[in-house]
């Protein structure tokens, strides 16, 4: 298979799943506001797979931003941190441990979508509760349900991601 066409389909199913697992979210509340448990934000941990996660998630952020009503601002900046969390996390694919790989979608999302919600939503409280809110959302997300995925993930590895890292 081109691995080029290979790389294309890998981010755009990832993308699918994103927007689909925001919406899910959204349905039952959790995809918006100051606590936020979005069960795409599992995902981020596909980098340590593939480096076409990186624009998957990208592009399924802000489909799904842009899908469940988030004024523009959310959608550049919370995609921008989504961004930043997969390219930190396939940074750290060489690691033998791979729990550190959900730190940096957890830290770029606290640092930046607090900001979010008190500038651009104005909603009512401090930076520093949203930075409370969004990193027990993200650690739910990141961390417990993206190990979760690694973990059942990395035994089928050679059959959903076939290639090496490196698809050139």
């Amino acid at each position: 298979m081109n691995k080029k066409v290979l790389f294309i389909v890998h981010a755009a199913v990832i993308a699918a799943l994103y927007v689909v697992l925001t919406l899910a979210a959204n349905a039952l509340g959790l995809a918006n506001y100051a606590i936020q448990v979005r069960f795409s934000e599992a995902l981020t941990i596909l980098p340590l797979f593939t480096p076409a996660a990186i624009p998957g998630l990208f592009a399924g952020c802000i489909l799904a931003n842009f899908m469940t009503g988030c004024l523009p601002w959310d959608i550049v900046l919370g995609s921008t941190a989504t961004l930043i969390g997969a390219f930190g996390t396939y940074l750290l694919r060489g690691l033998r441990v791979k729990w550190p790989a959900v730190l940096p979608p957890i830290l770029a999302n606290v640092l930046i979508v607090p900001f979010v919600l008190a500038y651009v939503y104005r909603f009512e409280g401090s930076i520093p509760y949203f930075m409370l809110t969004v990193g027990i959302g993200e650690v739910i997300s990141c961390g417990v349900l993206g190990m979760l995925l690694y973990s059942i993930l990395k035994r089928y590895r050679k059959y959903l991601f076939p290639t090496p890292l490196s698809y050139k």
